[in-house]
């Protein structure tokens, strides 16, 4: 399969000029707790000629291929992705901390090296909070999708972490599990890793009395103060020069 995506990645460079600097899976699979029948989410940052970016007619800054039920594969322009570092973007920041790369080149390489200047533990701690709530607000009340259940604790584990360690979490579940999770809790959140990575993407299971209660108790906790220091664009802009006169 991996071969697969990189013929892709390859045919999308031919068919819209464009090199592809960074490749990676995001989701389920990098999260690492994809379902039997979970698709390929490939995200990918990719620069266009200079020229390209000196029109008046300025090009698109996303590229998505059809969406069936293996792929899901779309990119983001260079400018784009390094607007968005600016404001800390945390699926951009979970793109660099994704464990399968399928292509990284030299240029990935320069924004890999200023991702610690732009990111915020505020932003990231508040985005994780608000994820888990909203996952929360879909759960059925008999019964809950595992994979609800573990968008849940994936979010509420990094938020700690944040907290923690005032750094970016690793995106892996089973990471975050062994420095977050109260060992008490990890048989049960175990099992519900074993349910989905054996089971489809609508598996169901009963409610889990202890993982209610401390997914309750840490969505009831109070913000904590984070300060965010002030940033500049002057190393974006720098990295974007460098990038596009490399091409």
């Amino acid at each position: 399969m991996r071969q697969e995506i990189i013929n892709k990645l390859n045919e999308i460079e031919k068919k819209e000029h464009v090199k592809i600097i960074y490749a990676i899976e995001s989701g389920s699979r990098a999260w690492g707790f994809e379902s039997v029948d979970s698709d390929y989410d490939v995200r990918f940052i990719y620069v266009r000629r200079k020229e390209d970016y000196l029109c008046l007619d300025e090009k698109s800054d996303v590229i998505e291929l059809p969406i069936d039920e293996v792929f899901d594969i779309s990119g983001w322009d260079l400018k784009k992705a390094l607007k968005l570092l600016y404001k800390s973007n945390p699926s951009l920041l979970e793109w660099f901390a994704s464990p399968i790369v399928y292509k990284e080149t030299e240029e990935a390489s320069c924004i890999r090296e200023v991702i610690p200047f732009y990111l915020s533990s505020k932003k990231l701690y508040c985005h994780y909070k608000r994820m888990a709530r909203t996952h929360l607000k879909y759960v059925d009340k008999e019964q809950i999708p595992v994979k609800k259940y573990l968008y849940i604790l994936r979010c509420i584990l990094s938020s700690q972490y944040i907290l923690d360690y005032k750094k970016q979490p690793p995106i892996e579940i089973e990471r975050l599990i062994e420095y977050e999770l109260p060992k008490e809790l990890r048989d049960d959140v175990n099992k519900l890793l074993m349910i989905k990575k054996n089971s489809n993407e609508k598996q169901y299971v009963n409610h889990i009395s202890s993982l209610d209660e401390f997914i309750m108790n840490s969505l009831e906790e109070d913000m904590p103060f984070i300060v965010d220091r002030e940033v500049s664009w002057d190393r974006l802009n720098d990295v974007f020069r460098v990038i596009i006169d490399a091409y």
